[in-house]
């Protein structure tokens, strides 16, 4: 189960890496119910609104190339989790978001739910 949730969670940085919307809307569930916090944003909630993020994020200047570490797979029936630290390279500057990652299972697919990412504090 956890090697079919990491690799559910790594189509999600695939899709952001190659900024590939189709990509992306295969990862997410496409319900009222998913919810996603960008670092600085509002919460978004449901996937028109969640979709809607990606594309303005898809069509911005960034280009964001993720090492990912610290991945820790939790898992309880048809939910599971991943924390994990996403460590941002870009041709301008990197940091590191602390992200939560909500899947769950529909059939033989995780399905993302929520996204959470959150700036780490250089202290």
């Amino acid at each position: 189960m956890s090697d079919d949730l990491l690799e559910a969670n790594a189509g999600f940085y695939d899709a952001h890496e190659r900024r590939d919307l189709a990509a992306m809307g295969a990862v997410w569930e496409h319900s009222r119910h998913v919810v996603c916090i960008h670092p600085g944003w509002p919460i978004l909630r449901g996937w028109p609104d969640v979709e809607e993020s990606w594309r303005r994020i898809f069509s911005g200047p960034g280009r964001n190339q993720f090492v990912l570490t610290n991945e820790v797979v939790e898992h309880h029936g048809d939910t599971a989790w991943v924390t994990l630290d996403e460590n941002l390279l870009d041709h301008a500057s990197t940091g590191t978001i602390a992200a939560t990652n909500v899947f769950v299972r529909r059939g033989d697919e995780w399905k993302m739910v929520l996204h959470h990412g959150s700036p780490v504090a250089v202290g």
